[in-house]
């Protein structure tokens, strides 16, 4: 088992200045592992609410919970709404006798309970799986193949490890969307998801997949809003701003966990992806999620302008203001759509990820730099 540090001492910090933390993630990333490390299972101050007999306690949250004192831990809290002005009123107690941890899958109910009852009173931080921060050197491949699912990295051959992706795919559609209440057909989302894998990487096109599947355009976003709120994808949004140009307006999408995204497209193993035409995207999008959780960036966007300039990804990071192109090629050049970005953008720094091993200057603000040197978290960090 490995230890996730870097989310313990957040956790800590979080709690020493707030009464509620809530720790949000996709299902099997980590969240009830790390909660029972804090609190183990069984302790009379850890509520599962998966657990029959502590969902029927907790029909009466008040008398459970407002004599207890320390960390409080309740997983899975989307099962309990009437949970969350209890809450308010036992964090807005003067002494503050306890503080309470809460772990959460997303849904619609838990964001809207947490944020119109403990605004102020709450910090969230969102969890994923395994990062190469916290994987030992040399981890990098496996990683990209496996996705950072616990399960699914650590299983003891790659079979396995598909095995378990597969499962869990079948489980989110047929189980998990219904508990955390998105009301949407399991055979028809797995058909979207599997679809939207082709957009990986690229500008969503609603009204093009919606016609595909046959379903209005308005239920194509309510599925992808659903894949957004369970962590599964993430949806980039571009760049505004008044440059005299005609900037593309439209969001691109990147699955959040590669190992899913190799699964939904049929790529087994590292030599299928090696060949595989999406190889350029997963590259991408691996790379992506991994600077984004290292660096922990104010705001993320991606820049476009119709007549061709882009840049993959927009970063404010500590004041500084970080562009970032990802290259899957042995030696990056510099290129004119850098150039630009750099003017357009007022750029103190653009970085050209590659999966190599050095790191260069090509010019000025100009750096190729492996994917390994881009994760070292900037001093500030939370």
């Amino acid at each position: 088992m490995l230890a996730r540090k870097q989310y313990s001492d957040r956790i800590k910090k979080a709690l020493g200045r707030n009464p509620v933390v809530a720790l949000l993630g996709p299902r099997q990333c980590g969240k009830t592992t790390l909660a029972r490390q804090m609190i183990p299972a069984g302790h009379p101050q850890y509520f599962d609410l998966e657990d029959p007999v502590v969902a029927q306690l907790m029909e009466n949250p008040m008398t459970a919970l407002q004599g207890l004192k320390g960390l409080v831990v309740i997983d899975e809290a989307q099962r309990q709404p009437g949970l969350f002005p209890v809450l308010r009123v036992l964090a807005d107690r003067a002494e503050q006798p306890a503080t309470f941890l809460i772990l959460g899958s997303a849904s619609p109910e838990l964001s809207r309970q947490s944020a119109e009852s403990l605004a102020g009173r709450v910090e969230i931080i969102e969890m994923r799986g395994f990062d190469l921060n916290e994987l030992p050197a040399g981890s990098q491949d496996a990683l990209w193949q496996r996705g950072g699912f616990p399960r699914s990295y650590l299983a003891a051959t790659d079979e396995d490890s598909v095995a378990w992706r597969k499962n869990f795919i079948r489980t989110f559609l047929e189980r998990d969307l219904a508990a955390l209440g998105f009301g949407l057909s399991p055979a028809l989302m797995g058909r979207f998801w599997t679809m939207l894998a082709h957009y990986h990487a690229q500008l969503w096109n609603g009204s093009e997949i919606a016609a595909s599947l046959g379903i209005a355009p308005n239920t194509a976003r309510a599925y992808l809003d659903a894949l957004e709120q369970t962590y599964m994808v993430r949806r980039l949004l571009p760049w505004q701003a008044n440059l005299g140009k005609r900037l593309v307006k439209t969001p691109k999408l990147y699955f959040r966990d590669s190992g899913l995204f190799h699964t939904l497209c049929g790529i087994p193993s590292a030599g299928e992806l090696l060949t595989h035409p999406k190889l350029g995207a997963s590259w991408e999008g691996f790379a992506l999620e991994e600077i984004i959780q290292a660096q922990q960036p104010d705001q993320v966007w991606f820049y476009a302008v119709h007549s061709g300039s882009e840049l993959d990804l927009l970063m404010e990071v500590h004041g500084q203001r970080i562009g970032v192109e990802f290259k899957r090629a042995d030696a990056p050049r510099a290129t004119r759509s850098m150039h630009l970005a750099i003017t357009d953008l007022e750029l103190d720094e653009l970085w050209v990820v590659y999966p190599g091993t050095r790191g260069y200057d090509l010019e000025d603000r100009i750096k190729v730099r492996p994917l390994a040197d881009c994760i070292q978290p900037r001093p500030g960090r939370q």
